[in-house]
């Protein structure tokens, strides 16, 4: 299980700051789930020795009301999700009587908590972080969430006791089956489609919204062949969360995405394709795992709503076209079928063995019918290709100037790995490297045609 990280404080403090520093994000607001920023930020974090999860939250305040109150109770909620607690302190505006009805509160869940003294650029810190000590819990980090200064050093201490042994890693673990995560709304079917492909009524299936509350794995197998089936709980919008059990299985569904093999996206056809099922399969997508989308209820349909769907899908869902959709009752069976075989196809793509002989084949069609780009009058080369990583597939590309290759032309080498090698139903990540360059910083480098002319004059002498 990836491990939790809360980031407490009072108002103000910098929290949505270090939050976006994080996870690698532009701000917030546009984060994984959106609808839930007026109460718990959740998102997998970036920066440190081992991936997390870290819960952006609103300041806790003692005393307030109105949506302050609220606001506060989301923020205790956060904390007890957590594996460790981030207390965030503004260095610049000293120690308050709120960060001390913070720490009171902190002090009484028994959480690991870890105190950071924000907004710390440009102070003496160790003047600075005597009156903090009284806190009690112990030596604070000094850091600048605005400009990302001490927050590798901050997560390495932090998440040193999850890193893995290094006679460990890279052990395979034992071979139960491929882990499919079954993810999507509340009452989009999820449930009924798992008892479907186990052929038994295993999990509750109800259309109460909100049934399962936990995610359930389920070991069975099909065809021969040894899967885990889990059952996530369906994540809602804020506006609709209610009670503190549906919030806690936002953690869940992160971590059932994060620990599985290929996701099964179910939406509901007869709803069309929402904003929130466009967020959560983008999760999916971020974090590299291979996919398949399922249209439920399709067969209740008739052709103008199918039509509408259709369209939404291609307008909301425009980067998963990588992805297999299949149009399938969960209740009746219809293309459940075909959709586990996608799955497994989904698995056999993202976890392929690419020579590296065929990838620089590849390489050497795609710049030739379409070449890089030109950067300050001279073109980006790229030379060769190797495999960087599987599930998903990563290839790198080297060359020069690597780091001015447009995304456009990522993408378009993306596309031609797929197509070349059939990798559908899994993202595909192009990584590039800039070599080294013997004539950087040198006036006037020679070109290469003057290099190769050069050498050929020395091979007549």
């Amino acid at each position: 299980m990836l491990p939790v990280v809360a980031l407490i404080g009072r108002p103000n403090v910098g929290k949505s700051t270090l939050f976006n520093r994080l996870t690698r994000s532009k701000e917030a607001l546009v984060a994984d789930l959106p609808g839930l920023t007026r109460d718990r930020q959740y998102g997998y974090g970036k920066v440190g020795p081992v991936p997390y999860i870290t819960i952006d939250t609103g300041g806790l305040t003692e005393g307030a009301q109105g949506v302050e109150a609220l606001a506060m109770e989301q923020s205790l909620r956060a904390v007890s999700e957590a594996d460790i607690v981030l207390f965030m302190c503004d260095t610049q505006a000293g120690f308050t009587h709120q960060d001390r009805q913070v720490a009171d509160r902190l002090r009484a869940s028994g959480k690991r908590v870890v105190l950071v003294l924000n907004k710390a650029e440009g102070l003496e810190i160790e003047e600075a972080a005597v009156e903090f000590h009284a806190l009690g819990f112990g030596d604070p980090y000094a850091v600048s969430a605005s400009h990302g200064e001490g927050i590798d050093e901050l997560m390495a201490d932090v998440l040193s006791a999850y890193v893995v042994p290094d006679e460990v890693a890279g052990m395979p673990e034992p071979d139960a089956g491929t882990r499919i995560a079954v993810v999507g709304r509340p009452n989009v079917g999820k449930s009924t489609l798992v008892n479907r492909l186990l052929g038994e009524e295993r999990v509750v299936a109800s259309d109460q919204p909100g049934t399962t509350r936990d995610s359930i794995a389920i070991p069975f197998s099909r065809g021969g062949k040894p899967y885990v089936l889990v059952d996530t709980a369906g994540v809602r919008r804020r506006a609709r969360i209610e009670e503190q059990v549906e919030h806690d299985s936002v953690v869940q569904t992160l971590q059932a995405i994060d620990d599985s093999n290929v996701v099964i996206a179910l939406l509901d056809a007869s709803e069309g394709v929402t904003d929130h099922d466009a967020a959560l399969i983008g999760i999916a997508v971020e974090r590299g795992r291979a996919l398949v989308i399922g249209l439920n209820k399709w067969d209740g349909l008739d052709a103008d709503q199918r039509d509408t769907t259709r369209r939404t899908f291609d307008l909301k869902l425009p980067f998963v076209h990588f992805a297999t959709v299949h149009n399938i009752s969960a209740l009746h069976g219809t293309g459940v079928g075909d959709l586990m075989r996608s799955v497994e196809s989904a698995w056999v793509a993202a976890t392929r063995e690419l020579t590296t002989a065929q990838l620089n084949k590849v390489l050497e069609q795609a710049v030739t019918q379409h070449q890089p780009p030109m950067v300050r009058g001279r073109r980006v080369k790229l030379r060769y290709a190797h495999q960087g990583g599987k599930n998903p597939p990563v290839i790198v590309v080297h060359g020069n100037q690597t780091e001015d290759v447009p995304d456009a032309y990522r993408r378009y080498l993306e596309n031609k790995y797929r197509d070349a090698f059939e990798l559908h139903g899994t993202p595909v990540r192009v990584e590039f490297r800039t070599g080294h360059n013997p004539f950087k910083g040198r006036r006037n480098p020679m070109t290469d045609r003057q290099v190769k002319r050069r050498q050929r004059l020395q091979r007549h002498r």
